[in-house]
């Protein structure tokens, strides 16, 4: 009966309350993130870390609780995170990418911010899942206080990073197959996704088939 569970305040903000079972997935959630840097971010999420308008106005005692983006609605964190007309074709892009690897999940914030995934979902797919929206979680807490959106190609440039941390983590812990297992799809579809320049830029080959 915590008042300052976050979770609780989570389920407060997306107007619904988290049975024991869902608030404990949330919980596994944290403890799944394979490397420090993934870990930190889905930790800061879920315990509700970053600052809004709404708290800052609270702590500098001023009337402006807009959204630093510029969009003109209060700054909850559920705003921020997902519902500002800024961050939303952010949203859309990932849940096109999740179609192309034939995943079916509703469009439901607390899969992405917390973890929190439909009985229904299968439990192969959440890695991949859960990467594509920690990367999400990355680039829009880049640009928190931009008025700008979040660029697919950002995330995209984010979740290629998170592939080549993870490749290296599977090299030296002699698990390459899970690695392949977890990314083969979904690489196959980020390189589609970006022209050759991008992919000369930025080192954008396949880890797993070596080029």
């Amino acid at each position: 009966n915590n008042p300052n569970n976050p979770i609780k305040k989570w389920g407060a903000g997306l107007n619904r309350k988290f049975p024991a079972e869902e608030s404990l997935m949330a919980k596994k959630h944290l403890k799944k993130c394979l490397t420090f840097l993934v870990r930190e971010m889905q930790i800061k999420t879920t315990l509700r870390f970053h600052l809004t308008p709404i708290r800052m106005a609270k702590i500098k005692t001023s009337g402006d609780n807009t959204c630093w983006r510029g969009c003109g609605e209060r700054g909850t964190l559920l705003h921020c995170w997902w519902d500002c007309k800024l961050v939303q074709p952010l949203w859309k892009s990932i849940w096109r990418f999740l179609r192309k690897l034939e995943i079916d999940l509703p469009e439901d914030p607390a899969i992405p911010l917390l973890g929190i995934y439909p009985k229904d979902a299968p439990p192969c797919h959440r890695g991949t899942c859960s990467t594509m929206f920690i990367a999400a979680l990355f680039v829009i807490a880049r640009s928190w206080k931009q008025p700008r959106c979040p660029t697919t190609e950002e995330w995209i440039q984010k979740m290629w990073f998170i592939y080549t941390m993870e490749y290296y983590s599977a090299i030296k812990n002699e698990d390459i197959l899970s690695f392949a297992g977890k990314w083969m799809e979904l690489e196959n579809i980020i390189l589609s996704e970006v022209t050759q320049t991008q992919k000369d830029m930025h080192g954008m080959y396949s880890l797993i088939s070596g080029y």
